[in-house]
Formats: C-alpha cells, structure tokens, sequence
C-alpha cells in the first residue's frame, strides 16, 4: 500500500472513531477474525467501558478458532460475554438451502439484540467491510432486517486497508487467514449435521498441523476435497500417505486435490 493509499486508510479509521463515539454505547459482534478484532479494538479505543462484545460458541465454529478468540480476548483485555448458541437446532440451518446464511445470522444477532437489552441497551455492531459487497452474502439481509450496524461498511474500509490498519496497531491478526463457517464447506442442499462438521473441523486441523494454514476440505458425500493455494500443491502431493489416510480413518471414501485451487465462497451460486 502506498503512501497516497495509506493516507486514504487512515482517514476513513478517523472518520469510523467518529462513528463509534456517535453511537455512544456498543456491543460488537466479535468471531476473532481480522475484521471484528479491529472494529472491537478502535471502538474499545473510543468508548472504553461502553464497549462490550459477544462470541457465539457453537458448531460452525472450529475448536481452534475458537481458541484463537477466547486468546485474543485475553491478551487484549476485551469485555466479551461468550453465548451458546446451538444453530443446529434451526431446521432451516441444517436443510442448508442456498440462503442458510440468512437463517444463521438471523439466529445468531436476534440472541446478540436480545442480550445488548438484557445488558445495557446497546447498539449492536459487526464487522461486514466494504469489499464484502463483491461476494455472495444473504446473510447481510437479516443484519439490514434486524437494524445492525455495520461501521467498517459505512466508512468504506476494505479488507486490505483493514489488514494495513491492524498492521500499523500490531494487531496479530493482521495477516490471519479469511476465516468462514464450518458449514460453508458443504453443498447447498446437503443436510449439515454435527458429525459432519466435526469431521471437516478435524479434516482441516490436520492440514493446520501440517502447514497448510490456508485450506478448506469442501464434502461431496464420499468425497472430501481439499482447496488449498496452488504453490503448495506439489508439497502436499509428497505428504499425501499421511494426509489420506487421516481422512480417510474419518469415513470420507475419496480425498482429491482440487486443481484450481483455494478459493472464497466456491460452493456459492455462480
């Protein structure tokens, strides 16, 4: 990022602590990814002890992710209330249609605005960038639904501005991987259950053991197959013994390499 670029950024973060100090009392839905760690960081920054935050545990959620949050909460000090949330229980999350995001976050923020009335009345706030406009999203209709904020969108932070902005506040997650729902490696129209998210939950942490921090293993019925970038494709076809037969101990038939790579939201309609 240039100079020019980097300015650009900083600006729109002065205008985003604007933001936050209007709203005056805020509950930010943090996942410990890039985007919520820095919204929760900069408006922990500008409302102090009116700031507060909510993690959703539950099955969409990996054990490792999850790990990663409750640390970073640690290490940052930030007031976050962790809710069970069993997304399984919805009939329209485990149908999985094409607008199951939609149902999810539907779910997830109805319990987040419930608890900000619970707690203090807050505005509840989440961390949907401007470059998420690009991708396929149902999930931002019940946001708009529910009246969530969505600061980082208003102020036209990108997610590369956003990662430069965490950089410069020595935010470890400034370089973390595009994290998604555990269910988002499953096809529209297969039924997800708790067995088959806990098996790519363990499918995906053996490739984390391995190196392969960047990775999804997408299910086709039998087939379990493995996105990851294109430079590691020789690597892994060395290790491949080992990495089959891990998943094939987890009841996938056939693991295969897909050869386009690893790509965001590659079950999302075309």
């Amino acid at each position: 990022m240039d100079n020019i670029q980097l300015e650009e950024a900083k600006e729109k973060e002065i205008q985003l602590i604007k933001r936050l100090k209007s709203l005056k009392q805020v509950l930010v839905a943090f996942s410990g990814g890039v985007d919520s760690t820095y919204l929760l960081t900069v408006a922990q920054e500008s409302l102090g002890e009116n700031c507060k935050a909510v993690f959703a545990h539950g099955p969409m959620i990996s054990l490792e992710e999850e790990k990663e949050a409750l640390a970073l909460i640690k290490l940052h000090n930030f007031q976050v209330e962790i809710l069970d949330i069993d997304i399984l229980a919805l009939e329209e999350f485990r149908n999985n249609p094409p607008n199951r995001c939609y149902y999810c976050k539907k779910r997830l923020f109805q319990t987040f605005v419930e608890y900000a009335k619970l707690l203090d009345n807050s505005i509840v706030i989440e961390g949907t960038n401007a470059s998420d406009t690009q991708d396929y999203r149902p999930g931002r209709i019940a946001l708009q639904e529910l009246g969530i904020i969505s600061p980082l969108q208003e102020v036209g932070l990108t997610k590369a501005e956003i990662r430069t902005l965490s950089k410069r506040r020595q935010l470890s997650t400034w370089n973390k991987p595009s994290m998604a729902c555990l269910a988002s490696r499953i096809p529209y129209g297969d039924s997800i259950t708790i067995d088959l998210l806990q098996r790519i939950e363990q499918a995906e942490a053996l490739l984390h053991e391995k190196g392969y921090i960047e990775c999804r293993v997408r299910v086709h019925g039998e087939i379990a197959r493995i996105e990851i970038p294109i430079e590691y494709f020789s690597r892994l076809v060395q290790e491949h013994t080992e990495i089959t037969t891990h998943l094939l101990k987890l009841g996938f038939r056939f693991v295969t390499l897909d050869l386009m790579g690893l790509r965001s939201g590659s079950l999302n309609p075309a």
